[in-house]
């Protein structure tokens, strides 16, 4: 049994199990291993196995080797397993042929490589950092920038599996905060005339479709013109004509490469998700949801956990996107199948992709944040179990079809925040019926690699064609009103919802859907509250400012800043101590009032403005935190807070003095807080 911690020392541990019966090849110029010139033994072995995942990126293809018949035992699946690596590695045309890795939990296949992503603590110094590396003996690929003192970082070739006790003894060191190999799994995308239903009210086969995003009331206003939307996914044809003059800064991650025009035969997913953001909408073509926007095309073919994931992060961020879609994730359960195991299968986030995503919500935009957008996921299951989709401060985006109602395979969850229309099936196993329509029409790569020879595609559909047509949303939002910030975006888009399917949406008392998020997004809706949020903005009174820190249990003290999650990356496990918070400057009209439930100290409050309020020993804990807004001008303000608790994806949030947390004697440990204060609208 092999382990992986995500989330440092106290993290999340995910435990591998040596296949018995899988073989990891690669071949040399990383080319298909059905297209490559094997010698006759290699071709039997090969002809022999199946394929069970593909990693094209790498040239690597992972098989199953059948033992013969009325031999299946543990035993002879190994046998025949070394048997076919051993044939393998004598061809001249494979460069390794190795042990595979799965989960010990749902046996997905987990690839890991020779390179490490570790990260030390903040305080510890460059020549420190260095020293510890080359204790373990490990190359510097690259210094990152997502994170302070975070490296990028490989173990000398044929280290193979020792990768893992090299992970596990360096992230014993006092001075490594986050340390995991480099695991990778298969990234699946979210997807399954000229009628684009899901804009505006139209007519198919006589009948009327009226379940539109409202488009044209938005267009009044603006296209998007001015705003910059990134799609991660697997490149895009950046010579079609629905794009031009209008992409910049393309950049294939998983190559290292400015150019992200497709490279394989499937590549085709990410030139029809950028037309659902911000094709032009040429005559007999297809419109995106931003069909002024900039694109930023990048290419992501490396699997989920690998470094070129935090790099494309990064890249959109540094190069000026100002919205980040992504139509990908774990692997899906079946949707029709309720009793498929993958349903239940947990991807945590690794250490490296969620600093990636952090460094893109805090220091996007010039600070103000990028907002990014993820598909929900298309296995009618659970987005708790996907890292990726629930992370906070994502946007997650669900699918609703042509009559109103859920898409029978669009996944469901706390975490789901809007939806947008898609394509669906009719499944009469569920008494869900048939669509109207065949589903969206987009961009098609040009030729026949695409989906069709047409140069466009009518059917594009799943939780893949909602998410960049809400990012592009996203955008003409931000082209009314620039200053809004990534959180203000996201709250935003709820206002600009319209409940749909009252009756099955089981909609709650915070008017939000398991199903439909808090509806499907309305882009006239959209726009008109960001321009009315930057009006109200200039009138409303002068916010003060916050001053103050937050304590955690390893010491470190965090300045106090407006909205933003402090402690979010420094790791599950963390505990929140206490806090001292004032306006600064003092206000004689204003004040701040703050009450703590600690695990020994029990329910604390500030008796005067700016005093420490918490726990000071060691081991201790707290459960619950409230604020409040005392003196004259209390009524114009209000102050919102939000607290990560040990164990729940999705942060707990309350206002106005109410508890975040628990004001009873036993609670979930707060993580990291977030305090702002806002004027009344």
């Amino acid at each position: 049994m092999y382990k992986v911690k995500f989330g440092g020392k106290k993290g999340k541990t995910i435990e591998l199990m040596e296949s018995p019966d899988m073989v990891a090849i690669r071949t040399k110029g990383n080319t298909e291993i059905e297209k490559t010139d094997l010698n006759s033994a290699s071709r039997a072995v090969i002809e022999g196995t199946q394929e069970v995942a593909a990693f094209p990126e790498a040239g690597i293809s992972v098989r199953r080797v059948a033992a013969p018949e009325g031999l299946e035992s543990a035993g002879s699946s190994t046998r025949e397993r070394d048997a076919a690596r051993a044939t393998l590695k004598q061809d001249d045309s494979i460069r390794f042929a190795g042990r595979v890795l799965q989960d010990a939990d749902s046996g997905e296949v987990m690839l890991y490589t020779e390179n490490f992503f570790v990260k030390f603590l903040d305080k510890v110094s460059e020549t420190d950092c260095l020293a510890i590396l080359g204790k373990y003996h490990l190359k510097i690929k690259s210094k990152l920038v997502f994170a302070a003192n975070s490296y990028f970082v490989e173990a000398a070739e044929g280290t193979g599996l020792e990768v893992f006790n090299i992970a596990e003894k360096l992230l014993e060191e006092k001075h490594v905060e986050y340390c995991h190999p480099e695991i990778v799994q298969e990234r699946r995308f979210k997807g399954v005339h000229p009628l684009q239903w899901h804009l505006t009210k139209t007519t198919i086969n006589g009948q009327a479709v009226n379940q539109h995003i409202n488009i044209e009331a938005a267009w009044k206003h603006t296209k998007g013109k001015g705003v910059t939307i990134a799609v991660i996914d697997d490149g895009v044809d950046l010579n079609h004509p629905e794009f031009a003059g209008r992409i910049v800064h393309p950049y294939d991650a998983t190559l290292n490469s400015p150019d992200s025009n497709p490279k394989l035969t499937d590549d085709n997913h990410g030139t029809a998700c950028a037309g659902m953001a911000c094709a032009a909408g040429l005559p007999d073509g297809a419109s995106g949801t931003a069909p002024e926007a900039t694109l930023i095309p990048i290419r992501l073919r490396s699997g989920l956990g690998s470094m070129a994931e935090a790099n494309a992060f990064v890249w959109a961020a540094d190069k000026g996107a100002d919205v980040v879609s992504c139509s990908w994730g774990p692997t899906d359960g079946e949707w029709w199948n309720p009793m498929d195991p993958m349903h239940n299968r947990a991807t945590p986030l690794p250490d490296s992709t969620r600093l990636a995503m952090e460094y893109v919500l805090s220091k996007g935009r010039k600070g103000k944040g990028c907002v990014i957008l993820f598909a929900a996921g298309n296995g009618n299951e659970d987005t708790a179990n996907d890292g990726y989709s629930s992370y906070p401060g994502v946007i997650g985006v669900a699918a609703c079809n042509d009559t109103g109602k859920r898409c029978v395979y669009s996944d469901y969850g706390k975490s789901v925040w809007v939806c947008f229309p898609s394509a669906d099936y009719g499944w009469r196993a569920f008494q869900h019926p048939a669509p109207l329509s065949q589903g969206l029409r987009t961009t098609d790569r040009q030729g026949a690699l695409g989906y069709t020879p047409e140069n466009y595609v009518n059917s594009f559909g799943g939780t893949s064609a909602a998410c960049p047509g809400t990012a592009g949303i996203v955008a003409l939002m931000l082209a009314a009103n620039p200053d809004l910030t990534a959180a203000q975006v996201k709250d935003l888009v709820r206002q600009s919802c319209i409940r749909i399917d009252e009756k099955g949406g089981e909609y709650d008392a915070k008017g939000h859907s398991i199903y439909y998020g808090y509806g499907r997004i309305d882009a006239g809706l959209a726009v008109e509250n960001a321009q009315k949020f930057g009006q109200k903005a200039t009138s409303a009174p002068s916010v003060p400012a916050l001053d103050g820190n937050l304590m955690f249990d390893n010491g470190k003290e965090l300045p106090l800043k407006s909205g933003v999650l402090l402690g979010a990356d420094l790791g599950s496990g963390r505990r929140l101590m206490g806090l001292r918070v004032q306006f600064k400057p003092k206000s004689a009209n204003l004040e701040i009032r703050y009450k703590i439930n600690g695990s020994s100290v029990g329910i604390a409050e500030n008796k005067q403005a700016g005093a420490f309020v918490g726990e000071i020993a060691a081991g201790q804990r707290l459960i619950g935190i409230a604020f409040s807004l005392e003196g004259k001008d209390s009524d114009k303000f209000e102050i919102r807070y939000s607290a990560r608790l040990a164990g729940r994806k999705t942060l707990a949030s309350a206002k106005n003095g109410a508890w975040c947390g628990t004001d009873k004697k036993t609670g979930k440990t707060i993580e990291a807080v977030s305090v702002e204060v806002r004027a009344k609208r």
